[in-house]
C-alpha cells in the first residue's frame, strides 16, 4: 500500500503595524497589573514574616469586613444579572433602587425604636424592616420597568442603556426634593448586636452575623424560587429565548415584570442590612456601591447569577484587603530575585524571537510582544528592580480604585468572568 505523505504548510498570521502596537500595548497591561500582583502578594508575605505588617487579628477583621460587604455587593449584583438575562441591556437605576430601599427600612426602623419594639424584640422588628425595604425597592423596581423600559424594548440597546441613567438621576433627586439632602441615620442597635462573638475562630460582631445569616437565607431563598418555582422556572425560559419561551406559552410581559420584582427585592434586602450596618444614609447612597455591583457582576460573569454573588465576595474581599497589600509593595525586592525574573524575561524574549524566525502559526504580535517586552523587562529588571519599593501614602483611601483595578485584570485574562457569561440566544456572538 501506498503511503501518501500529507506535508501542512505552516503559516504565519500576518498582522498590520497598528494591531501590532495595540496587541503590545495589551500586553504590557497585563504584565504590568501581574508583576505588581504578584508582588504585593509576596510582599505581604515577606512583610508578615518580619512583623511588619498587620497582625492576625487585623488579617481576620478584613477577611470578615470583606466577607460582609461582598455578600451585600453580590445581592445587589443579582438583580443587574437577572435584568441582563432577559432585555440584554444594563439597569444602571438599580443603584437607586437600593437606595430608596435603605430609605424604606430606615423610616420604619425608627418606628420600630420610638415604639421600642426594635430594643424588646429585635429579631422580629428587623424581619419586619426587610420585609418594607424589600417591599419599596420592588416596587420601585417594577414602576421603572413599566414607566421607563417597557416601551424601549426593541429599541436599539444604547436607548434603554441612556435612559436608565436618567431613571438613576431621577429617582437620586427625587429622593433629595423629598427627604432633603442631608445624611440620615439609622437608630442605634441594642447592645447585644454590637458585642463580639466568636465563630470559626473570627471574632465578628453581632450586626456582621446577622448580615451572613439574612444575606445567606436570601440566597437560598433565591435558589430554589429560580429552580424549582413555576415563575422561576419562566424567568429561566425567557432569559434563554424571549420568542420560544412566548411561543410556549409563557407571558413575557408578566415574567420580565416578576424579573425586575425579584431583582429588587434582593437590592432591598441588601439595602436594609447597609443601612443596618454603616448607619448613615442619603440621597447619593446607592451610586457608588450600584456601580460596585454592577463591577460584581461583570466579574463573576455577566447573566450568571452564582457569578454574581461570587463576583460579589471577590470584590468585598479584593477591596478590604486591597489597601494592605498596596501597603506590601514596601517590600524591597531581593538582587537574586530580580535578576532570576531579568533571566527569564531574556529567555522569553528569545523564545520570541525563534517563533519568528520559524514562522510558527501564531500571531505576530504575541511574537513580538515576546520579545519586546521581554527586552524591556530584563532591563528593568538588571538596572532598576534590585532593591526597588514603592511607598503609597493614604493607600486606604484608593480601595475603591484597587476594586476597578481588579476588574480590569481579570476581564484582560477571562473577558466572559470567573463563572463565565450566560447570555440568551439573541445576545451571543
Amino acid at each position: 500500500m501506498a503511503t501518501e505523505t500529507i506535508r501542512v504548510e505552516q503559516r504565519r498570521v500576518r498582522a498590520d503595524l497598528p494591531t501590532v502596537i495595540v496587541d503590545v500595548f495589551i500586553n504590557a497591561l497585563k504584565i504590568f497589573l501581574l508583576f505588581f500582583a504578584v508582588w504585593s502578594v509576596v510582599g505581604a508575605i515577606g512583610l508578615q514574616i518580619e512583623g511588619r505588617l498587620i497582625s492576625a487579628d487585623g488579617w481576620r477583621d478584613v477577611v470578615t469586613g470583606g466577607v460582609v460587604q461582598g455578600a451585600m455587593y453580590g445581592l445587589v449584583a443579582l438583580g443587574y444579572s437577572m435584568v441582563y438575562g432577559i432585555l440584554g441591556f444594563i439597569n444602571f437605576a438599580h443603584g437607586e433602587v437600593f437606595m430608596v430601599g435603605m430609605f424604606g427600612a430606615m423610616f420604619v426602623a425608627h418606628g420600630m425604636a420610638d415604639n421600642g419594639m426594635l430594643e424588646s424584640n429585635f429579631f422580629l422588628a428587623m424581619l419586619i424592616i426587610i420585609v418594607a425595604a424589600m417591599i419599596v425597592s420592588a416596587a420601585v423596581a417594577v414602576a421603572t420597568e413599566k414607566i421607563a423600559y417597557r416601551q424601549l424594548r426593541g429599541a436599539p440597546r444604547l436607548i434603554p442603556l441612556i435612559t436608565s441613567i436618567g431613571v438613576s438621576f431621577f429617582l437620586q433627586y427625587a429622593i433629595s426634593g423629598l427627604f432633603g439632602p442631608g445624611v440620615k441615620r439609622f437608630p442605634e442597635l441594642p447592645e447585644f448586636m454590637q458585642r463580639r462573638y466568636s465563630v470559626l475562630g473570627l471574632l465578628v460582631n453581632g450586626s456582621q452575623i446577622l448580615v451572613i445569616v439574612v444575606t445567606a437565607l436570601s440566597v437560598v431563598g433565591l435558589w430554589w424560587f429560580v429552580t424549582r418555582s413555576k415563575t422561576g422556572r419562566a424567568i429561566r425560559a425567557v432569559a434563554e429565548d424571549k420568542e420560544i419561551a412566548g411561543l410556549m406559552g409563557i407571558n413575557v410581559d408578566r415574567t420580565v415584570v416578576m424579573t425586575f420584582l425579584v431583582g429588587g427585592a434582593m437590592a432591598g434586602v441588601a439595602a436594609s442590612m447597609w443601612a443596618f450596618l454603616y448607619k448613615n444614609i442619603f440621597f447619593l447612597s446607592g451610586f457608588l456601591p450600584g456601580i460596585k455591583a454592577f463591577t460584581a457582576a461583570v466579574l463573576g460573569g455577566i447573566g450568571n447569577l452564582p457569578g454574581a454573588l461570587l463576583g460579589g465576595m471577590t470584590l468585598g474581599i479584593v477591596e478590604a484587603a486591597g489597601p494592605t497589600f498596596l501597603t506590601a509593595l514596601r517590600w524591597e525586592i531581593p538582587q537574586v530575585v530580580s535578576y532570576a525574573l531579568g533571566v527569564l524575561a531574556l529567555g522569553l524574549a528569545a523564545f520570541g524571537a525563534y517563533r519568528l524566525r520559524n514562522k510558527v502559526i501564531v500571531q505576530t504580535s504575541t511574537n513580538v510582544s515576546l520579545i519586546v517586552l521581554g527586552l524591556v523587562f530584563a532591563a528593568l529588571a538588571f538596572t532598576v528592580l534590585p532593591g526597588f519599593q514603592v511607598v503609597i501614602p493614604g493607600a486606604s483611601q484608593v480601595k475603591d480604585m484597587i476594586a476597578f483595578i481588579v476588574l480590569i485584570g481579570v476581564l484582560m485574562i477571562r473577558p466572559i468572568g470567573l463563572l463565565g457569561e450566560r447570555l440568551a440566544v439573541e445576545e451571543r456572538g
